[in-house]
């Protein structure tokens, strides 16, 4: 089991592990890890490891078996010893961006308020579909709403919910095509605002920033048209 260091601390960017496992296809099993793996539509992290002797660049990072994270390297690198002690260290100009584009996609379904179909993230853009059967009539509206929210300077924090309790509350799943992990007896809400003042709650596993200031301002791109009833929106940082 990888005890998960970025769901206590995202802006941790550096700690040692232990290396508790090598995979068939040269992945590197820790006894902990900064490494977000892929899921739910955000990429896996990418960084370095080092240990006496030698280093590894990590291109992403994935689940494995259990409750396992497997970080990849690039093809035929030398990779720790089973035991060895290795320092982390992540790209962290890539997460940040992770972080700051997957807390304006919640604020983005708050300003649009239909099902999401789909999402993605990458340190470039990222994307929300939604059940939209009509292009909003004015894109630009949804653009200074959605930085109007961020300018608020909200806390982003994060609290857990029984499998039984989300149950109850399905209003707070957002996503049509992919529910929250269910199954371990407890699931992570992230919350923006405060409870007196909420925006927005749902469950979430990914990497967040502490403040909506820390996004920045954002563009909107194109609005697209995917299928019949679906509308691509994208996110784009301006920095």
């Amino acid at each position: 089991m990888s005890e998960n260091l970025f769901g206590k601390d995202p802006y941790l960017g550096e700690a040692t592990a232990r290396v508790t496992a090598l995979t068939p296809e040269g992945g590197v099993v820790l006894d902990r890890t900064l490494f977000y793996p892929a899921g739910g539509g955000q990429p896996g992290d990418s960084g370095w490891l080092e240990w006496p002797g030698g280093s590894m660049a990590v291109t992403s990072a994935e689940k494995g078996e259990g409750d396992d994270i497997v970080l990849l390297a690039a093809q035929a690198a030398v990779l720790p010893a089973i035991g060895s002690q290795v320092l982390m260290r992540l790209d962290w100009q890539r997460r940040q961006r992770h972080m700051r584009l997957h807390t304006a996609l919640h604020l983005l379904s708050v300003v649009i308020p239909l099902p999401v179909t789909g999402g993605a993230i990458t340190a470039e853009k990222a994307r929300l579909d939604f059940d939209m059967p009509e292009a909003p009539a004015d894109k630009q509206a949804i653009e200074d709403h959605l930085n109007a929210l961020i300018s608020r300077a909200l806390p982003v924090r994060q609290s857990w919910i029984s499998d039984a309790e989300l149950a109850a509350r399905p209003e707070l799943v957002k996503t049509m095509s992919v529910k929250p992990p269910t199954g371990a007896g407890q699931v992570r809400l992230i919350r923006i605002g405060t409870e007196e003042g909420q925006v927005d709650l749902q469950p979430c596993g990914g990497t967040h920033v502490a403040n909506t200031a820390e996004i920045g301002p954002v563009r909107l791109g194109k609005i697209e048209k995917k299928g019949r009833q679906n509308r691509r929106v994208n996110v784009f940082l301006v920095d």
